[in-house]
């Protein structure tokens, strides 16, 4: 998907945030500003969003000497995750098997909500406080009937992950697909914005229902040219690849391949026109 001007205010705000996390003092925040709009004038050389992220965000940690600048902020969402896992155990467990998977995606997907990319930080915690309640919500695309005749067929699932908040929900997901075929967890290589990386998929406890790999692609998406052998290797073979998020919708979109479902939130308007849908929608969508 390709990069719009509607992104670039966006990136802004999240440079923002990301110097209050960490407590940087006004002339450090000046300078952060003043860099992102110096990389902002060429947005013109970069082909999606989350390639122009990588920019930004690789300006931000050198300026702020921080190597995971958002760690305060992501450590907080696996742990209000947990919390709210904690309340919704009755509801996890109705229902006959094809019930339960349901609810799980339904619930990986609402968890697509903890997205500092998308939402400023005060924001994103309301809308998590608010879980519940997003659970009621019908998907405005709902492509489960596909991906269930899919996986009775399946042997492999990989799962590309995205914020780390919603790293806790993937696993209760996760815990249910394994039931029906092996699964693999995809997440970022290095820390960048608050996606998830492998440190923070085993705070999680992803390690014990699934292998955790890194994509070995540095931005928060997935570009497959840029990817290591060994995320390629399980991307191809997989017979049903779910991506989460918005950041590896827009780097993914495009490709043709088979089980490939895109599993999101929708919270911004150049997405919501893409795939034709308002936003704060919840789809998970197949093109193929």
């Amino acid at each position: 998907m390709r990069l719009q001007l509607e992104c670039l205010p966006c990136f802004l705000r999240q440079v923002l945030e990301a110097t209050k996390i960490v407590n940087a003092p006004q002339d450090v925040k000046e300078v952060a500003m003043l860099k992102t709009l110096d990389v902002l004038k060429n947005f013109k050389s970069f082909s999606t969003p989350p390639e122009l992220a990588r920019d930004i965000h690789h300006e931000l940690k050198g300026l702020l000497k921080e190597k995971d600048p958002y760690k305060p902020l992501k450590d907080e969402c696996i742990s209000l995750a947990k919390k709210v896992l904690t309340e919704l155990k009755e509801e996890l467990e109705k229902g006959d098997q094809r019930e339960k998977l349901e609810f799980r995606i339904r619930l990986s997907g609402v968890g697509n909500t903890f997205d500092a990319g998308a939402y400023s930080i005060k924001d994103m915690k309301k809308l998590v406080a608010s879980i519940k309640e997003e659970l009621k919500k019908e998907f405005a695309v709902w492509h489960f009937e596909k991906f269930w005749e899919s996986l009775k067929k399946a042997k492999k699932v990989l799962i590309i992950g995205d914020n780390a908040g919603e790293t806790v929900f993937d696993k209760v997901l996760i815990d249910e697909l394994k039931n029906y075929a092996e699964v693999t967890y995809a997440v970022r290589p290095e820390p960048i914005i608050n996606d998830a990386t492998v440190e923070d998929a085993i705070n999680s406890g992803i390690h014990e229902v699934a292998r955790i790999i890194p994509t070995g692609c540095n931005l928060p998406g997935v570009v497959l040219k840029e990817c290591n052998e060994e995320f390629l290797k399980e991307f191809e073979s997989a017979d049903i690849v779910i991506s989460k998020g918005q950041g590896n919708f827009e780097s993914l979109s495009e490709e043709k391949k088979t089980g490939l479902f895109f599993l999101l939130k929708i919270k911004c308007p150049v997405i919501a026109r893409h795939v034709g849908i308002g936003v704060g929608n919840y789809v998970f969508l197949s093109y193929i």
